[in-house]
């Protein structure tokens, strides 16, 4: 559901954006500061600043590759991708390359904008797990999509953030290109899809909340084999293993009603898939609106209401930043005959950005159709903990 993670952009944009508008001239009438609360989400991704943007309204006709590439008529966007890889010794990693793309309000006299002018923000974060070690690096970017800094296009695929890329590559075996570097943390991975496209949701659409246009196109590559480098510190591994890439745009999403999400990514050794994304509401209930996919070992895929699915935590985890977040669950899916506990690989795996949110590896355990099953995957919450700022 990441997806939906504006709430991490807007914090971070804020100053890029400002920058940006300012560069042009004449500013437009009535244009206000955004003034983001990262407690409520539903401000950040609600019906407020998408006048000028297309909305999620109903399905839509997806095709391939072109949707891979940016779809600038909406204001949110973004190129997601985590995995859990190994290394030749029995290490163990998680990695998570996100890029979004998010879309200004044009205003002014366009023959006025200066070369650094732009409509679009682009913002990655790069993260990193050591299971052995138990360490857990992030590292952060933005930039306007100007001058050759930031950007995204569709033939072929391209989208970046300074050197950060994500990019088709070519060959008898086409897939994608994965590069990020920071101080102490890199990646150079190679993914080749195992499964083609999961449409999200209905036919692609997958709302959010009830309010006209409070929706995403969205879907996923559930497993992509992932092969290449990652480096941790001052050494660098060869390592292989199994990737997920979400892809959702949309220009609002949750209701004023709604607080954050719990969203999980779970890649079963049986070949088989479970994404769900459980939704909050204000006092802390399950939303109605939660939903996910379980997609078989060929392929195929089952929608999933949010009386479908049972999420229970099984504990939790103060962070020492402030907040407590869920930590482990009990998840169930009787109709597909699912019974899993999942576990973090470490506790603290919190991006502590101004915008504060938790996204992690997991282990997985349990049973299908009462024969055991185990696998890995990711999960994020958010709507946990304040910004820094609040503290």
């Amino acid at each position: 559901m990441k997806k939906v993670i504006f709430l991490i952009v807007f914090t971070i944009v804020i100053f890029v954006t400002r920058s940006a508008i300012m560069d042009r001239q004449p500013a437009r009438e009535g244009t206000r500061d955004y003034a983001p609360d990262a407690s409520r989400l539903s401000r950040l991704l609600g019906e407020n600043d998408n006048e000028g943007f297309e909305l999620a309204i109903e399905p839509r006709d997806f095709s391939f590759p072109r949707d891979h590439g940016p779809h600038r008529t909406f204001r949110n966007e973004w190129w997601y991708l985590t995995g859990n890889l190994d290394g030749p010794d029995n290490e163990r990693f998680g990695y998570e390359l996100t890029i979004f793309r998010f879309g200004l309000p044009q205003s002014g006299d366009r023959s006025q904008v200066s070369d650094w002018a732009s409509d679009e923000v682009f913002i990655g974060h790069f993260a990193v797990t050591e299971v052995r070690g138990e360490r857990f690096r992030v590292a952060r970017r933005s930039s306007r999509g100007s001058l050759g800094l930031a950007g995204a296009q569709a033939d072929p695929l391209q989208v970046w953030v300074e050197d950060w890329r994500i990019e088709e590559q070519s060959g008898l075996v086409p897939g994608w290109r994965l590069r990020a570097a920071d101080a102490d943390i890199a990646i150079d991975l190679t993914l080749v899809a195992s499964k083609p496209p999961v449409l999200q949701g209905r036919e692609g659409l997958s709302r959010k909340s009830a309010g006209p246009g409070n929706a995403s196109y969205y879907y996923s590559i559930s497993r992509l084999q992932t092969n290449g480098s990652l480096r941790a510190g001052t050494r660098e591994y060869a390592v292989s293993g199994q990737s997920w890439l979400d892809r959702e745009w949309s220009s609002s999403a949750l209701s004023e009603q709604q607080s954050g999400w719990d969203w999980f990514a779970l890649q079963l050794d049986d070949g088989s898939e479970l994404m769900f994304y459980q939704l909050r509401r204000l006092d802390g209930s399950p939303d109605d609106y939660s939903a996910g996919t379980w997609i078989g070992p060929r392929g195929e895929s089952v929608y999933l209401a949010a009386d479908d699915v049972h999420v229970v935590p099984t504990g939790v985890w103060d962070s020492p930043r402030g907040g407590r977040y869920p930590m482990g669950w009990r998840i169930d899916v009787p109709g597909r005959g699912l019974a899993l506990t999942v576990t973090p690989v470490i506790p603290d795996q919190e991006l502590a950005t101004a915008v504060r949110y938790w996204e992690g590896a997991v282990d997985i355990e349990g049973s299908r159709d009462q024969a055991p099953v185990s696998g890995r995957g990711y999960v994020e919450l958010t709507g946990y903990a304040a910004p820094a700022a609040a503290q």
